[in-house]
């Protein structure tokens, strides 16, 4: 079926565009005013930082405000828009000619599609590459102290543990490496070995295997009793030999991260090693957030609807209803998603499921709305 593009289609369409252009500018104004904008104001005066950094700082800022913008700068601009509409008679204008809801919220699903990619896009591609250039600015990386790598035998007894102690750009500082012996004393098992080198980077042996390559290095032996009964140091070791090496390097790179700096590709990556190293809470985490990266951006259509049907009122109905409505499920829905991601890490509900919950909610109320008011 063909459709035509009418005026009225280009009427809604730049109305709720203006309307949500303008709530996303308030929204990005309020968040980044009250906090962000006086830090960076405060320094820039007391020369801790340039003008010019200052305003990169705010830039970078804006990707992470926009992903919660979009949904709800479309909602409160369709809300207003259709309610201006409802205030004017012009909606019960377009019923008496014959117009279906479905007709009159046309364009608004062509704005709110327009909007879901853009949201998507913020998540996937602007947020990890604005943090990048943040960490960049402000002249740090991510940094993490005491990241723990255990490899285990078939038995599922640990075999040596790997204590980063700090990890910077491409270097590591500080490599502790404790080798357990094969003895296991009740629930306990000794050490044999501990290795302690001062650096450590990915490298690959002589023979191209892929490894950690610790400099500066220090080995302890340890006896039956516990005492150290050698001590010797040698310029450099190699430890983790093979795909093990790559895997711990891949684990302890993103677990620098925060969720919103990674793209749904590399954390994809990162959902399947967390699985493949059966890191059973943070592989539910990550793929709550995974799956949140595809459902979030559809919440802003679900939105964009939901404040189509709450702007259809009568002539003398309270206007701020609706957009009292409105803000309570903008704030019940970013309250409850750590609530979502705690149930989705302990495992009770599956990770599809707590990601899913929130978009099937606002399903509910749109349904729940639409035949109350009887549209």
């Amino acid at each position: 079926m063909k459709f035509n593009i009418t005026i009225y289609d280009k009427y809604i369409f730049k109305q709720v565009l203006a309307a949500t252009s303008v709530a996303i500018l308030l929204f990005i104004i309020v968040w980044i005013a009250p906090e962000i904008l006086l830090k960076v104001i405060k320094h820039i005066i007391t020369g801790e930082t340039t003008v010019k950094t200052g305003i990169l700082i705010l830039l970078c800022e804006i990707p992470k405000i926009l992903s919660k913008a979009f949904p709800m700068g479309l909602l409160l601009g369709t809300l207003f828009t259709f309610d201006k509409l409802s205030k004017d008679s012009e909606l019960t204008i377009f019923r008496a000619v014959g117009m279906s809801f479905k007709r009159i919220v046309a364009p608004l699903l062509v704005l709110s599609a327009i909007i879901t990619c853009l949201c998507f896009i913020t998540y996937d591609k602007l947020i990890p590459y604005s943090c990048q250039k943040l960490n960049a600015v402000k002249g740090y990386s991510s940094s993490i102290t005491q990241f723990i790598y255990t490899t285990k035998d078939k038995n599922n007894y640990p075999k040596e543990a790997v204590i980063v102690s700090r990890y910077y750009k491409d270097m590591m500082s500080d490599v502790i490496v404790m080798d357990f012996d094969n003895e296991v004393y009740d629930d306990l098992h000794g050490l044999k070995r501990v290795t302690i080198g001062e650096k450590g980077y990915l490298s690959k042996t002589n023979d191209g295997q892929s490894s950690w390559k610790l400099g500066n290095v220090t080995i302890y032996n340890i006896d039956d009793d516990g005492i150290f009964n050698m001590i010797k140091k040698i310029p450099e070791k190699h430890i983790m030999l093979g795909d093990v090496s790559q895997r711990a390097y891949s684990l302890m790179i993103n677990a620098t991260k925060r969720d919103r700096e990674i793209t749904n590709k590399d954390l994809h990556k990162y959902v399947n090693l967390l699985k493949q190293e059966n890191m059973d809470e943070e592989y539910r985490l990550n793929l709550n957030k995974y799956y949140q990266r595809f459902f979030h951006p559809l919440v802003c259509m679900l939105l964009a609807v939901l404040g189509a049907i709450l702007g259809f009122s009568k002539p003398r109905e309270q206007r701020l209803i609706g957009f009292v409505i409105a803000i309570a499920f903008i704030f019940a829905y970013y309250v409850t998603l750590p609530f979502f991601d705690y149930l989705a890490e302990k495992g009770a509900l599956p990770p599809l499921l707590t990601a899913l919950l929130p978009p099937i909610g606002f399903l509910v109320a749109i349904i729940t709305f639409y035949k109350s008011k009887d549209i």
